[in-house]
């Protein structure tokens, strides 16, 4: 099972469970081209919200965080950036678009390091973003210039070059090349105290919701009531 297959899995035991718990009508439809319906999702984060308990993170907890992740927590980082964006449009199919990203991303890490314009040429002639025109160039950004969910991949680490994975945003899969990085400075715990705590309660939701779809994977009978 693909990484895109098990995602449609877990939403099913998701939207199944929720029609157990009286969350969501019997003859509600599975999902069609990976698109559940809009009553499907109000049930599903109401599911989540009842199943899925996260503890508010220790101080101690919160500071070895920091200590461990300076580089995340700090102020006017820069870096360089180009890409190439597989947008995510209605209609579109969702597998395939998957498909032709890691294929691109394959072929442009076999040539990161080595002169030549394959990225440029690949942003020319794939990317869905203006940027393409411009071989996928963004020119410099800091982390408020981006979604904050591609910021989280690609600010605070110390990669150069094209990233091992594809970029996941709001807009799409994206293809990125990290071409220099300027470090910021670095800000005290108490100055970033709440995205810290943001941070780990994040990590704890995402394993929790983890271990819950495990349990539905293999429950015959309703878990919430």
């Amino acid at each position: 099972m693909d990484k895109h297959d098990s995602i449609d899995h877990c939403t099913e035991l998701l939207r199944q469970e929720a029609i157990r718990a009286g969350l969501l009508d019997a003859a509600d439809p599975p999902a069609a081209d990976g698109v559940i319906s809009a009553a499907a999702t109000r049930a599903i984060e109401t599911l989540i919200d009842r199943a899925v308990q996260v503890p508010a993170p220790s101080e101690e907890a919160c500071r070895r965080h920091h200590a461990a992740h300076a580089a995340r927590y700090s102020r006017g980082e820069r870096v360089q950036l180009r890409h190439v964006l597989f947008a995510v449009t209605p209609g579109v199919d969702v597998a395939a678009l998957r498909r032709r990203a890691e294929a691109c991303l394959l072929e442009l890490r076999c040539h990161d390091g080595q002169p030549g314009e394959a990225f440029a040429a690949a942003a020319r002639e794939l990317s869905n973003c203006p940027s393409g025109a411009q071989g996928g160039e963004l020119g410099w950004l800091v982390a408020d210039d981006c979604a904050p969910e591609f910021a989280r991949e690609v600010f605070g680490h110390a990669e150069v070059g094209v990233l091992p994975r594809l970029v996941h945003s709001r807009f799409g899969l994206h293809v990125v090349e990290v071409l220099q990085r300027e470090p910021g400075e670095a800000l005290p715990f108490e100055a970033v105290r709440g995205a810290v705590e943001a941070a780990l309660r994040q990590q704890a939701f995402a394993t929790a919701l983890h271990q819950y779809l495990q349990v539905l994977g293999g429950a015959e009978t309703p878990l919430v009531q």
